[in-house]
């Protein structure tokens, strides 16, 4: 490759790296983040509950379980679940 060349190409990467996009190593904020799945959930099945809706919430809770087994949202179903039962008398 001839001088010229090598120049022209090194200027080409040099200006291609100075228009490429700035990615810095910063966390994004934490009001952004995402819920999860069983969060999401779990925050409905409240809202159920709250509305009076007992079905649904008890129907969800168990859903989270099943899908979710691992996840902190599954602990929290599980023991409303137990806590609902002995609250109840029933499953």
């Amino acid at each position: 490759m001839s001088g010229t060349r090598r120049r022209g190409a090194a200027l080409f990467l040099a200006g291609a790296l100075a228009y490429a996009p700035y990615q810095c190593g910063k966390a994004p904020e934490r009001s952004l983040r995402e819920e999860t799945p069983g969060e999401a959930l779990y925050g409905l099945a409240q809202k159920m509950k709250a509305d009076g809706d007992d079905q649904g919430y008890r129907t969800t809770l168990r859903y989270i379980v099943a899908r979710y087994p691992s996840s902190r949202y599954a602990a929290a179903a599980r023991i409303d679940l137990g806590t609902d039962a002995a609250d109840t008398g029933g499953p």
